[in-house]
């Protein structure tokens, strides 16, 4: 296989990194874009590796059964969706086999994976929309997505996974700072000033929030613009400036200036009133978010007086949609502004069994198990790279009886599930969730209990039979009254020791020092002979 070598294969896969379609020619791998399973295609290599190859799908010979037309004009270009051009439910098998592959293959873990879950809406479902601004071809700012594996901005009129009024507003400031000569940044020579258009809007409540991102707080004609926006857009309640000067890839700087409004928005999720701010973590899918959480609430089985811990919990919308089933509930987040929203939203519903650590989870871990915390639940919604194994171990030693895993990347479920299972725990239940339409990711509950044993073996022991109990075998008789003798030059008997020790509970043999007369009254160790023999037996680690 060379570069532009042209082949004709059939699609039987999907690679779980990116969703593209997977052919096989000649035992050589080759990844095809936009490509169906079940295609049999026209296939141009343009990439050739040791282990596999890139094409691109030059002709569609014979279109799979699944293959549909795309809605979306720019699908192709945009890195955004990756199953445009297949049917819903083959996009939900299809996610399927992806947690399936995960848990088979590196958790080695056999458990049976439920059906994806689909989602209410496969489109218009999203709450968050962060656009790249960027300088184009006539000079003038536009606003769109990123193209594949690239930082090209594909410019982009209405994503039909975002609410309309997310692009309605998007091409109004592209627009007002055109008028106002404000430069889109430039991310080769670093100059201009708008980089990002960040909207996040309350499905419940209506609230739109718009941060625009900037390598400056103050410049020519911002109130201006903030006055037009405002203007033509009342719903947007509260409108920030994030200041970002970093040559990276970061989207949000550190710091805020709020424009107008109160800097966050509220929404209402599973019944809980929620805080955002520009640096929440919020799930961007409102509806499908619900689901989720109920998944794994159920997966639980809370009672009144369960303790849960809610690791990762970003605004706490997770263990405060449960808190109504425990006596008690700690959360624990890094972002230091979703603890703080956290505990507002907690402080809202009147909750006085909350309370949030802000730290990261393997040192909150850390101090929970010092303070002697002992959670009888545990739900985990780590960011994609997973768990690390400080918090895993710790969670261990809390012998944690249930544990719920919300994972948005199967493969580092998978790793941490086999973590699990091979330190005590056992997977009970995998369930898929569509979280995110017409893209390749997928959320995945995994429910997970502490191990009993497989078998009990029972035991009786008859003491009488016992030669010496490991306790009498860590000194002799003789042994205690030298210890005492040297120390402090005063004689015991054997009849003393024995009583002490049995004083203490250490189990003897029937004792040739007891008299053999019947009614023979038997001298009693005095107390200060009492403490020396106690001492002697501390020495000897006998008590």
């Amino acid at each position: 296989m060379k570069k532009n070598d042209i082949i004709t294969a059939e699609i039987v896969d999907y690679s779980l990194s990116d969703g593209n379609g997977i052919a096989k020619y000649n035992d050589m791998v080759i990844f095809v874009p936009a490509t169906a399973v079940g295609d049999i295609c026209e296939i141009k290599i343009i990439k050739v590796l040791s282990s596999y190859c890139v094409g691109r799908c030059e002709k569609i010979i014979k279109p799979s059964p699944d293959r549909i037309v795309p809605v979306c004009p720019i699908s192709k270009q945009c890195g955004g969706c990756n199953f445009q051009h297949i049917s819903y439910e083959s996009e939900l098998r299809a996610k399927k086999n992806f947690v399936k592959a995960c848990f088979e293959r590196i958790g080695k873990i056999d458990c049976e994976v439920n059906d994806t879950k689909s989602c209410s809406n496969p489109l218009r479902y999203r709450n968050k929309a962060q656009y790249p601004v960027t300088v184009g071809e006539n000079g003038k700012a536009v606003y769109g997505f990123y193209a594949r594996r690239s930082h090209r901005v594909i410019p982009c009129d209405d994503c039909l996974l975002q609410p309309v009024v997310f692009n309605e507003i998007s091409a109004f400031v592209t627009d007002t700072v055109n008028k106002l000569n404000i430069p889109a940044y430039d991310e080769i020579s670093g100059s201009g000033i708008i980089r990002h258009i960040y909207l996040r809007k309350a499905r419940v409540t209506g609230q739109i929030m718009l941060c625009i991102v900037c390598t400056k707080e103050n410049f020519v004609n911002r109130d201006v613009l903030f006055d037009l926006i405002r203007e033509k857009f009342p719903q947007i309640t509260t409108a920030i400036i994030n200041i970002n000067r970093s040559k990276s890839n970061v989207i949000l700087g550190e710091k805020n200036k709020v424009i107008y409004g109160k800097g966050t928005i509220t929404d209402i999720l599973c019944g809980v009133s929620i805080e955002i701010s520009p640096h929440s973590f919020y799930q961007v899918n409102h509806d499908g978010a619900e689901e989720l959480y109920a998944i794994s609430k159920e997966s639980l089985g809370l009672k009144g007086d369960d303790i849960l811990l809610d690791m990762y919990c970003g605004t706490g919308s997770i263990g405060l949609s449960m808190a109504d089933k425990v006596s008690r509930l700690v959360g624990v987040e890094i972002v230091p502004q979703a603890v703080e929203n956290a505990k507002i939203n907690a402080e809202k519903l009147g909750l006085k069994n909350a309370r949030f650590i802000c730290a990261d989870a393997k040192c909150a871990a850390r101090q929970l198990l010092e303070e002697k915390f002992t959670p009888t639940a545990v739900v985990v919604d780590p960011p994609r790279k997973g768990c690390d194994t400080q918090t895993l171990d710790a969670v261990i030693s809390m012998n944690v009886q249930k544990l719920s895993m919300i994972s948005c990347n199967p493969s580092t479920a998978a790793r941490d599930c086999k973590y699990l299972c091979e330190h005590g725990y056992k997977v009970d239940m995998i369930q898929p969730f569509d979280m995110f339409p017409r893209t390749k990711h997928v959320e995945t509950v995994v429910q997970l209990v502490r191990k009993k044993p497989d078998t009990y073996i029972d035991i009786t022991v008859d003491m009488d039979e016992l030669d010496l109990t490991s306790s009498e075998a860590k000194a002799t008789y003789d042994e205690i009254k030298d210890y005492i003798f040297d120390k402090y030059r005063v004689k015991v008997s054997s009849l003393y020791i024995a009583q002490v020790k049995q004083k203490h509970g250490i189990i003897e043999r029937d004792c040739y020092n007891n008299s053999k007369k019947d009614n023979q009254k038997q001298p009693q160790c005095p107390p200060e002979k009492v403490k020396l023999i106690e001492e002697a037996l501390r020495y000897f680690k006998m008590i």
